[in-house]
């Protein structure tokens, strides 16, 4: 690991707060990492700014002495695009919560980019009001983390992605320069919209300090539904029935038996259901009257689309419900070790892949164990490869890279993303021509030396 100079040490002692900077080698091991499992964190060094002043001069002195540098959120990705791990300074934007008072007229407000999602919620709620990003991971995922990357989650059938709720950023270059980008106007027409450059590019380009979001009419009443269906081509009859429901979808998810087996072994579960199916879809509807919403699930029945399924008949019961959903990542990880995937697909194209990826699987990798589960009702599908007891994790994880090949040629065969909302990160920057043409590589590479010409903003990522 490469000591900083003892110059860039002087001027941090000298000019920045006594805590801005740490060593110590729990943060080191703590800031260092995300959600993935796969490099060790070796950060030399942890900042935490208080403002994007703080950040514009600690840029400029990494800028100066050629210091690589890592911006952190809440480090939930599943990517490793928040590893530190070749002596890099990680920025962490922990301490830059701060949250603005809620524009009502405006339905907007501003918010430093430590923000953690579900703390956005609360506070906008007071008003009536809603920032539609939401995901399992609300609780300790960060806004500029959820910009960085896109974000999708549970809701985008309803609202779309993280883009679309972001109407301004403050961003801070490798150079130190601060740009204000769009504020909080719906219309500014005056070419390039260069708040789309920072939106998903993963803190390579620069550090989002902080940002002004679009906010939308909290949802009215909100009715949970769980079916079982027998397989996969059954959730894909079933989401066709919730497209012409008399409802609004506000999210369609599914997850098979094999994912709500490893929630079981990982904590206690109240059954839903009489008896455990191959499939599940999980339905959150708006604007559902009572009678003509048991009239469709009746109709489900009686038509055989459905084998099983319950409404949830108050709050807690609904929360239950999604409990079995949003506990999924965290008991494949608690229950083994899961090779991850975050593809997208056209939904038209779901079943055909799923078949095909199957098939390949059982003749290539025999006796693995595939859990999926996923935002159906955007194409998105996680993949999980679960770790055999038997096999040790280095030949696990050089198999999976094999595997990673297969599984990317039959995306690219089916026109899908190979990341739908985790983004690139070091995990997939070897596959990123199944998804992008080598001239899209170049424009983006081209972008990259333009805004960070010393190559230190979150380097080997992506490309």
């Amino acid at each position: 690991m490469t000591a900083l100079p003892e110059a860039l040490l002087a001027a941090v002692a000298r000019d920045f707060p006594a805590d801005f900077l740490s060593v110590d080698p729990s943060d080191l091991a703590t800031f260092g990492r995300d959600w993935t499992k796969v490099h060790e964190p070796r950060p030399t060094a942890v900042a935490l700014p208080r403002t994007t002043d703080e950040v514009s001069r600690l840029l400029r002195l990494c800028t100066a002495f050629q210091v690589p540098v890592v911006p952190s959120g809440g480090r939930t990705g599943l990517a490793a695009g928040a590893v530190a791990a070749q002596g890099e300074v990680v920025v962490s934007l922990s301490r830059m919560r701060r949250m603005n008072p809620v524009d009502v007229l405006g339905g907007t407000v501003r918010v430093q980019a430590g923000a953690v999602t579900e703390e956005v919620h609360r506070h906008v709620a007071e008003h009536g009001l809603t920032w539609p990003v939401d995901f399992a991971s609300k609780g300790s995922s960060q806004v500029g983390g959820n910009i960085a990357t896109n974000a999708g989650g549970v809701k985008v059938i309803r609202y779309g992605l993280t883009r679309q709720w972001v109407l301004g950023l403050e961003v801070v270059l490798a150079s130190g320069e601060v740009l204000e980008l769009g504020g909080a106007l719906e219309k500014n027409n005056t070419g390039i919209d260069l708040r789309q450059l920072f939106i998903g590019s993963e803190g390579t380009l620069g550090i989002i300090t902080e940002a002004t979001l679009k906010l939308t009419r909290l949802p009215g009443k909100l009715d949970v539904l769980l079916f079982a269906v027998p397989n996969l081509a059954g959730v894909l009859s079933l989401f066709r029935e919730a497209r012409t429901g008399p409802f609004v979808i506000t999210a369609y998810e599914f997850f098979t038996e094999k994912c709500m087996a490893r929630v079981r072994r990982h904590r206690s579960v109240r059954e839903p259901l009489s008896s455990p199916s191959e499939y599940y879809v999980l339905l959150e509807v708006e604007r559902a009257e009572p009678e003509a919403l048991e009239g469709w699930i009746t109709s489900l029945f009686e038509r055989g689309v459905v084998t099983d399924g319950t409404l949830a008949q108050h709050a807690g019961e609904a929360a239950a419900i999604w409990a079995l959903r949003e506990g999924i990542s965290e008991s494949l990880s608690a229950t083994g070790m899961p090779h991850k995937n975050d593809i997208a697909l056209p939904i038209q194209e779901l079943e055909g892949f799923c078949a095909e990826l199957e098939s390949v699987f059982e003749a290539r990798y025999p006796g693995w164990e595939i859990a999926l589960f996923g935002h159906i009702g955007d194409g998105n599908l996680h993949v999980n490869v679960m770790k055999p007891d038997a096999m040790e994790k280095a030949a696990f994880l050089a198999r999976t890279h094999e595997a990673d090949h297969t599984m990317f040629d039959l995306v690219r065969k089916y026109r899908g993303s190979i990341s739908a909302e985790h983004g690139i990160g070091l995990l997939k920057k070897d596959y990123l021509a199944y998804s992008r043409s080598g001239t899209e590589i170049e424009i983006m590479r081209a972008i990259k030396r333009a805004l960070d010409p010393l190559g230190i903003m979150n380097p080997g990522k992506v490309f």
